[in-house]
């Protein structure tokens, strides 16, 4: 649970000073799955306002890929690849999500963008790797190489609460930045190493796998990047990093970091923990109750940019045509 609540506690305070937060995001472009971010943060682009007065959530990067415009209603199969299911599918989700407008026109469905993407929306992307402990590097090696391999991002870090010495960063990638981590201070943040810049626009190798002395590599191109990052993106803004619950339990308090982020605490265990792996009857010290009241996306509203209610009247509107 250590690496949980660090986590936890560097989004707290890295929230306030960057456009968006979010954590365990995937980095992989061939390997599904093979690479998760820790956290990573999306500073904003020119049209940032546009994007977070679009919608709060998500759009699926099938809806962004469809050829579907503003302002011209086009069919929903014409619009979108693949089998007629995939396309009403991906429709309805891109009307979830309040970027599609749907209706029926001559008995076929259409669909067209309530507006336009705007594609400029998010600047530079960095990834924050978690270890607070460097004496138990885990597979710290193997991600760190992936990520600057890949060059995906325009920056990589590793957060550290150790004290990092010149052996620490003979064996952490060159190029990679280094912060050390003091939650105890007001500004809990030290730069030990600046990261090297990376350049995403240059094409990439990505690092699948390693077994013994044979390592197995995908090279990765410009444009194959760039749909990532903007998937990458996309999934940090509508998650976030508040996908954590609070524990149904009389012993559950609302823990404060960075001044009014309210964390899952157990005051039986007097720390951090995650509800949906440690929390339960199996608990030596669970009491049946009522999990503490938070507002969490009211939280990111009032410490960002980000807001629950863009578009709602419009998504609405969308929806009430199929109710």
């Amino acid at each position: 649970m250590r690496e949980f609540a660090f986590e936890l506690r560097l989004c707290a305070h890295l929230e306030p000073r960057e456009g968006v937060v979010s954590r365990q995001l995937g980095a992989s472009v061939h390997g599904t799955g093979n690479r998760i971010l820790d956290v990573v943060t999306v500073a904003p682009g020119p049209a940032f306002d546009e994007r977070v007065a679009l919608t709060p959530d998500e759009i699926p990067s099938g809806v962004l890929d469809a050829d579907v415009g503003v302002g011209r209603w086009r069919r929903v199969t014409d619009a979108f690849d693949g089998p007629p299911e995939r396309a009403h599918r991906l429709a309805e989700a891109g009307a979830d999500a309040g970027f599609l407008e749907l209706d029926r026109k001559r008995g076929q469905r259409v669909a067209r963008q309530v507006a336009r993407y705007p594609d400029d929306w998010f600047g530079r992307l960095v990834g924050i790797e978690n270890k607070p402990d460097l004496g138990t590097p885990g597979d710290l090696d193997f991600q760190l190489r992936h990520d600057a391999a890949l060059g995906l991002l325009d920056e990589v870090v590793l957060a550290t609460e150790s004290y990092v010495t010149r052996a620490h960063l003979n064996r952490i990638p060159e190029g990679v930045g280094v912060w050390r981590v003091d939650f105890d201070r007001d500004d809990p943040i030290e730069v030990v190493r600046e990261g090297t810049p990376l350049d995403p626009s240059a094409p990439g190798v990505e690092i699948r796998d390693e077994r013994g002395l044979e390592t197995r590599v995908g090279f990765v191109s410009p444009d194959e990047k760039a749909a990532k990052r903007r998937r990458l993106a996309e999934r940090a803004f509508g998650k976030g990093w508040r996908t954590y619950g609070l524990p149904d339990c009389a012993q559950s308090r609302p823990g404060r970091e960075a001044g009014a982020a309210t964390l899952p605490h157990c005051a039986f265990k007097q720390r951090l923990v995650d509800a949906a792996s440690e929390c339960g009857p199996d608990c030596p010290g669970y009491e049946p109750g009522d999990s503490p009241a938070a507002d969490l996306d009211g939280e990111r509203a009032a410490r960002t940019a980000w807001t629950p209610d863009a578009g709602e009247k419009r998504r609405q509107a969308s929806l009430d045509r199929f109710s």
